[in-house]
């Protein structure tokens, strides 16, 4: 699985071809701090309902600081989903990086 930085993430997104961000942190945590588009999916929930990605699109993932994006990542090409990507660093790096007015908890 590719990793992506933060900084690459923003200019992905600033293109036609965005991929999908599935943020996979618990509700608690995307209250705090969210990229706004992203998909919310809990990671425990994401067996059950990836299904609900848009088909065709590249996903990148993202948790706090990348650790449990990272699993899902793994899951998800596991089921063959393709141009799956995980955010270095989670929404923390995103914070730090990008857009210093997404909180960090």
């Amino acid at each position: 699985m590719r990793e992506i930085s933060a900084s690459d993430l923003a200019a992905w997104l600033a293109q036609p071809d965005a991929p999908v961000v599935l943020d996979v942190r618990e509700p608690w945590e995307v209250a705090i701090a969210s990229l706004p588009g992203s998909l919310h999916i809990p990671m425990r929930e994401i067996p059950a309902r990836f299904g609900e990605l848009p088909p065709g699109r590249p996903v990148v993932c993202l948790c706090h600081h990348g650790m449990r994006s990272a699993q899902v990542g793994l899951f998800l090409e596991r089921q063959q989903v393709a141009g799956v990507c995980n955010l270095t660093g989670g929404i923390d790096a995103w914070s730090r990086s990008v857009d210093p007015a997404v909180p960090t908890y």
